[in-house]
Formats: C-alpha cells, sequence, structure tokens
C-alpha cells in the first residue's frame, strides 16, 4: 500500500510517500522535490526516534539482570555501538556515518531509521527541554536545479527482534539482539535452536533437545568432575578423622588434607575446572533464551502458555529447587560447617530468584539438573561400589 503527502510552496511541489508491505514490519518513506520554480532547491532529510526516561518493566529478571534499553547505531569501526541514556546525558554525540542505522531498543522490540546506504549521513544524539531522549540523522544535502525533480529515501522499522529480517535490512542492525560478549557462541546456539524448531515446531520442545545436546557434548567433562566429586565423597568419613584429629588447627588440618588428596589421587580441583570450561556456553543460552523474541507468547505444554514470562503457577522453579536438593545430596559434603550450611540453603535461593524467571530458562535448568543428576547417580554408585569392592 502507498500513500502520499502532498505539498505545494513557491513553485516547488513536495511529495511524502510511504510505501508499506503487508506483513511487515518496515515502511520506506520517500521524499519527492519537483522544482518548477526559477531557483535552484536545496535541502536535508532529518528523522529522529525519540523516548521518554521510564524503564522498561519486562528487561530485569528476579536477580537484577536487565536486558539493554537504550540507543544504538552503527558504525564501521562498530557494527553495533550502544547509546545509554547516561552517555546522552553526559552531552550530544555527534559523528558522520556512511549509511548505516540508528535505533532505540526495548527487549524484544527495536525501532530503527536506515537511511540511503550511499549517502554519508550526520548521526546525532540529543536531550530535549522536555527530558526526552533523542537518536537521529540528517542526510547529504539534496540539490534540484529548476525544471528538476530530486528524490531521498529512508526505511523505518518498529517491531520485534527477527534477526533474519534486520540481517536483511540493514548489515549489523541483527545485532540489536544483543547476547552480550559471548554473542560468538550464542549466535551458533540460536542457529541450532531455530533448526530444532524447524524441526519439531515447539520451542519448549526445542530448548529440552538443545539442552540434551549441549549436556551431550559436554558429557566428558561432565563425567570427569563428578568422578572427581565421587572421590571426595569417598574420602568423606577419612576428612571426618581427621577433623576429629586436627580440631581447629587449621594449617595442620589443611596439610593433613593435601596429603590424603595425594594419597587417594583426589585434585581438589578437579570437580570445578571442567564446570568453569562449560560456563562460557551455558551463559550464552542464558542469553539465547532471554534475548530471543521467538520465546515470546511460544506455547509449551499445559499451563506454560508464554515460555518469555514466569510461571504462573511456579510449578517449574519448585522442580528445579527440587532438583538442586537431590543434585546436592550426590555432592561431597563441604568440611567446614559454616559452608555446608551455606549450601543448604542453595536451593532455597534459587527457587526464590527462579520465581520470576521466564518460563523457557527455567525450563532449561531442570532439564540440565536432571541429566546432570541422571549421570552423577550412575558415575557415584559406580564409584562406591567399586571403593567398597576393593576393600573387601
Amino acid at each position: 500500500m502507498v500513500v502520499e503527502l502532498k505539498f505545494s510552496e513557491n513553485g516547488v511541489n513536495y511529495i511524502k510517500r510511504f510505501t508499506f508491505k503487508r506483513g511487515l514490519y518496515d515502511l520506506v518513506m520517500t521524499y519527492v522535490v519537483d522544482n518548477q520554480s526559477a531557483q535552484p532547491w536545496a535541502g536535508n532529510l532529518f528523522a529522529q526516534l525519540k523516548r521518554d526516561a521510564s524503564s522498561d518493566p519486562s528487561s530485569t529478571t528476579a536477580t537484577g539482570t536487565a536486558t539493554y534499553l537504550g540507543a544504538a547505531l552503527w558504525t564501521a569501526a562498530e557494527p553495533y555501538k550502544k547509546v545509554s541514556m547516561k552517555d546522552i546525558d553526559k552531552g550530544q554525540i555527534k559523528e558522520n556515518v556512511q549509511g548505516g542505522w540508528v535505533a532505540w531498543l526495548q527487549h524484544y522490540f527495536v525501532t530503527a531509521w536506515i537511511p540511503d546506504h550511499n549517502a554519508t549521513n550526520a548521526v546525532q544524539t540529543r536531550k530535549d527541554s522536555q527530558g526526552n531522549y533523542i537518536i537521529g540523522f540528517t542526510s547529504p544535502t539534496l540539490s534540484v536545479a529548476p525544471g528538476a525533480q530530486g528524490e531521498t529515501t529512508a526505511t523505518l522499522y518498529a517491531g520485534p527482534k527477527s534477526q533474519a529480517v534486520l540481517k536483511e535490512l540493514s548489515p549489523g542492525l541483527e545485532l540489536t539482539v544483543d547476547y552480550g560478549f559471548l554473542w560468538f557462541i550464542a549466535q551458533p546456539i540460536f542457529w541450532l535452536l531455530q533448526h530444532i524448531h524447524a524441526i519439531l515446531g515447539n520451542w519448549g520442545w526445542s530448548i529440552i533437545v538443545l539442552t540434551m545436546l549441549i549436556k551431550g557434548l559436554f558429557f566428558p567433562l561432565s563425567a570427569a568432575s563428578y568422578k572427581s566429586m565421587a572421590r571426595m565423597r569417598a574420602v568423606a568419613p577419612k576428612l571426618a578423622v581427621l577433623k576429629e584429629q586436627h580440631g581447629d588447627d587449621r594449617q595442620k588440618m589443611s596439610q593433613a588434607m593435601m596429603e590424603l588428596y595425594k594419597k587417594e589421587k583426589i585434585n581438589p580441583l578437579g570437580g570445578c575446572l571442567p564446570i568453569l570450561v562449560q560456563m562460557p556456553v551455558f551463559l550464552s543460552l542464558y542469553w539465547v533464551l532471554l534475548e530471543s523474541v521467538e520465546m515470546r507468547q511460544a506455547p509449551w505444554i499445559l499451563w506454560i502458555t508464554d515460555l518469555s514470562i514466569k510461571d504462573p503457577f511456579f510449578i517449574l522453579p519448585i522442580i528445579m529447587g527440587a532438583t538442586m536438593f537431590i543434585q546436592q545430596r550426590l555432592n561431597p559434603t563441604p568440611p567446614d560447617p559454616m559452608q555446608a550450611k551455606v549450601m543448604k540453603m542453595m536451593p532455597i535461593i534459587f527457587t526464590f530468584f527462579f520465581l520470576w524467571f521466564p518460563a523457557g530458562l527455567v525450563l532449561y535448568w531442570v532439564v540440565n539438573n536432571t541429566l546432570s543428576i541422571a549421570q552423577q547417580a550412575y558415575i557415584t554408585r559406580k564409584i562406591e561400589a567399586a571403593t567398597k569392592k576393593a576393600a573387601a
């Protein structure tokens, strides 16, 4: 659909043309200048996006993890440059950029102006007298000789952060789906999640399958971690004896523990290092599930009708807390009593935090914990059986 607004003044005819496409969120705006006067005409296309200082209530989780709310722009040196409200408060930002785009981001949505890619546009930010934050651009001067016509064009997008659509509109615009500093890991994860969804047709089941694949990828590392924990659990009675022998003498206790670990061929860090290696992937998956608009209003089963919001009946967070409790029972008891008390509280604390997490994220943790329990229980039973056999 094409809508035209026409205006004439001093022999110059102006047409402001809006081109809409069915089912799409972008519109093309074209200014046509028909100069029928005796004088040359010159002007610039100016476009801006304005927002007040109110916060986005949907962008913060129970832990205070907030998705980015603010402006952004493209430059040749920095394809995705954030310009926060605090940056604008510090003063105006002015840059000359060939092509590019300027945008406002709010969790799952983006509004962006995309000027002529072949022109060098002046991008600027400012704060107006009403306290509104503004980002916009000014195109190069359009000169139209007497009796001639000229036109300039820009595209406005206002819609969800669909990466495929944004990438087609302008290079770098898909980066507004902000996966944080681990974006180079998160993007392949999202690509895989999309392909799983293309087969299953349900984002909830896709999250479950993706979690299983990632868990399978790290199976050897997880196994090494759980073996170390199982060995630590097996020597727990010996550690208790050492504690009775050395009492409050921490130095002697530490030396005795190190000698015991050396004798039993246990690396006290063996349970931690494999987990640390996996953390970048799990953090990336966290941001994929938090940032991807595909999760918005996506149902799973029964009471889960939207994977992007909290579980309305808190069933998944409670299950997640239960899996944490079971997994904790499989781990060796910390030798320090205070640390042991803190660890016992962790399932309760995490359950409370996860009450307000998006259901898709909680589903991931439930599946991951369940798989971890199965793997750890199997390894623990195997090592304990071998220990008993050796003792006999």
